[in-house]
């Protein structure tokens, strides 16, 4: 029970130390003087100590030898790291050929995202009317719930179907209408609905959705990891026909549309920010949302809104940031495919330009991520022997897949060195997933141990 404590304190000092925003004025013990002459509350925190001398490619290849030594990793395996702060490669290891990222794919995604679309932009869901019918419009929200959150604590809020019904029914009644005939438009996206390079289980095992405009709750039937929706449109619709009756309005018909242009808008919802949905999606590894937010990118690059222009405005969008993704073969937003190829330079790319001082739009990526023994998908790793320095320093995103384990990420050394690193393996043994994980956690924890 004293960990989670812990996290509130891990991550403070971590935001802190790796924004720069405690400096040296403001982290003086005690309280301080204002201009009016009232005496202001102490900081919160300390400055950040630093020991050991700058990060060397030779100190940097001893502190992680051992942990990449172990036999669990496989024959491919590597590791790639970066001084962010000067601003060069420090180290590399096993780089010659591309690695299956797993769901480290999502940084590419995700900070193409933030690019093209904008951190503050929302997506909206809308009804339109149409005559005597209304029409469900989905705007490509990858968060759309059926009901309104009651969780304070559930991060972000969601637009809720319960809402726009409700403002939908007192737009009608305003009218005198109680009946309509409801159709349901999912045409922003385009071409298959479920990418071909995926496994096919995917879908029947509900490890994935079939991609829409308009869905709710992901297209799941019921909570968890289980069947989804072979038509999420209609599903939604559904859900939102029921909405409706409960408040008063009976609609009937639940067919596919097109919204006519320049339809009157009844009511509409709008998402959580763009810059909210990124850190949503990084930190729980969404692969639905990731896979969302792949169209949204098409369309913003003026792609399309099918998976192929989503990776085409990926690699754009890439390519103008500055990563060479030559030997990249990116398939998915996801990363669900294992025919995806990526170096490690550029999944440790992503997050590079993301914190550099001429990229804030892109600063969700970085305060999005998983913290290492606290959060997301990494609550439940660096427990191991050989971890307690990286168990809430080292701030990474992960990827699994059988046989595939990565993280690609960032911390600060005992130098005050930003690190900024991509490890991989797509070799290991499957019976061994536990132990390449953990020597995965060894390697970026001799990082933010590093004062070499």
């Amino acid at each position: 029970m004293a960990r989670p404590s812990r996290a509130v304190f891990v991550t403070l000092l971590t935001a802190g130390v790796l924004t720069g925003l405690v400096t040296s004025a403001q982290a003086v013990p005690g309280a301080s003087q204002t201009a009016a002459g009232t005496t202001a509350a102490p900081p919160v925190l300390t400055p950040a100590k630093t020991e050991g001398a700058a990060p060397t490619s030779a100190g940097v290849a001893k502190a992680v030898a051992a942990a990449l030594a172990d036999p669990s990793l496989g024959k491919h395996h590597g590791v790639y790291v970066y001084d962010a702060s000067r601003d060069k490669l420090l180290y590399s290891l096993g780089t010659a050929k591309p690695y299956v990222p797993a769901s480290t794919m999502k940084l590419l995604t995700t900070v193409s995202a933030l690019e093209t679309i904008g951190p503050e932009h929302r997506f909206s869901t809308k009804v339109v009317q149409s005559g005597k019918s209304i029409i469900l419009v989905g705007g490509g929200d990858p968060l759309l719930v059926a009901k309104r959150q009651t969780d304070e604590l559930d991060f972000p809020v969601r637009a809720s179907l319960q809402d726009l019904a409700a403002s939908t029914a007192k737009a009608l009644k305003a009218q005198g209408v109680s009946n309509v005939t409801l159709g349901y438009d999912a045409s922003l996206f385009t071409g298959p609905s479920a990418n071909p390079k995926w496994e096919p289980n995917y879908l029947t095992e509900g490890i994935a959705a079939r991609t829409s405009a308009l869905w709710v709750n992901e297209g799941r039937l019921s909570a968890g990891m289980a069947k989804r929706a072979d038509s999420p449109a209609a599903a939604a619709a559904t859900a939102f026909a029921a909405q409706l009756a409960k408040v008063g309005i009976k609609a009937a018909g639940l067919k596919a549309a097109v919204a006519p242009a320049g339809a009157k808008a009844l009511a509409q919802v709008d998402s959580p920010t763009v810059g909210d949905i990124v850190e949503y999606i990084n930190l729980h590894s969404d692969n639905d949302g990731a896979e969302v937010m792949l169209r949204q990118v098409g369309l913003a690059t003026k792609n399309g809104g099918s998976y192929t222009g989503g990776v085409a405005g990926v690699r754009a969008t890439l390519t103008k940031l500055g990563l060479d993704l030559t030997g990249a073969r990116i398939e998915d937003g996801s990363g669900l495919s294992r025919t995806n190829q990526v170096p490690l330079e550029v999944l440790a790319g992503a997050v590079r330009v993301a914190a550099s001082e001429d990229n804030p739009q892109l600063r969700h990526l970085l305060t999005g991520l998983p913290i290492a023994g606290f959060t997301g998908s990494l609550r439940e790793r660096f427990a191991g022997p050989g971890t307690a320095t990286g168990t809430g320093m080292v701030r990474a995103k992960t990827g699994t897949l059988t046989g595939v384990h990565s993280l690609a990420g960032y911390a600060r050394d005992k130098s005050g060195t930003l690190l900024v690193f991509a490890v991989a393996t797509d070799s290991a043994p499957p019976a061994k997933a536990l132990d390449a994980r953990a020597a995965l956690d060894r390697v970026t924890s001799a990082l933010a141990a590093c004062g070499c």
